[in-house]
């Protein structure tokens, strides 16, 4: 169950591009990453967890998350972050906890480094105003559905010069960093993020 604790605080960084976490991005320190690459063959999966308890009440739920072995370990803060997030989880619709969960997963098969390096970009993400959240999002979205050449050239145009600021532009060279990282797309009208 180790990994899919670990996954609950992976919907957190995963969710900080969003803006719903930001908070969090100041509150409780975050527990330090495995050493190891992945999720052993062995230990349950976020997704896999969440699917062994869909058919449980929300709070039934929290209170097999509390029973779990290891979480009462923890620090209270983290205890509490986790809560949150599996409440987060089930408030979400069905399509939106998919996406997040399998970027959820996708998070704990990177190794620490890469791990930390999604964490930053999303997060980076995040802090920015909802509005031009929005515009970097939609840039790197029709980024990621552009060959290589295309992107380079995109990226150095004086369209996107004259439309995003500095911070901007850092912000979504920092995605475009981490994007092999990330899932693959969905579909041309798929956010890379779940909206807010």
């Amino acid at each position: 169950m180790a990994s899919a604790l670990a996954g609950l605080l992976v919907v957190s960084s995963v969710a900080a591009g969003t803006g719903s976490c930001r908070a969090e991005q100041h509150a409780a320190p975050r527990p330090s990453p495995p050493s190891r690459i992945g999720p052993k063959p062995h230990e349950e999966h976020l997704a896999q967890w969440m699917q062994r308890h869909q058919n449980l009440s929300p709070d039934e739920q929290q209170r097999a998350l509390e029973n779990e072995p290891g979480f009462r370990q923890l620090p209270p803060q983290t205890q509490q972050r986790m809560r949150e997030r599996l409440a987060q989880l089930n408030a979400m619709p069905p399509e939106q906890r998919s996406r997040l969960l399998e970027r959820a997963e996708q998070m704990e098969h990177l190794d620490p480094q890469q791990r930390q390096q999604v964490r930053g970009a999303m997060a980076q993400l995040g802090k920015l105003p909802i509005d031009r959240r929005r515009v970097v999002a939609r840039a790197f979205r029709d980024l990621r559905a552009m060959p290589p050449q295309q992107r380079q050239a995109y990226l150095s145009s004086d369209y996107l010069q004259r439309q995003l600021s500095p911070p901007e532009r850092e912000t979504l060279l920092n995605l475009m960093a981490v994007e092999p990282l990330l899932p693959p797309q969905r579909s041309p009208d798929a956010p890379p993020i779940p909206p807010q």
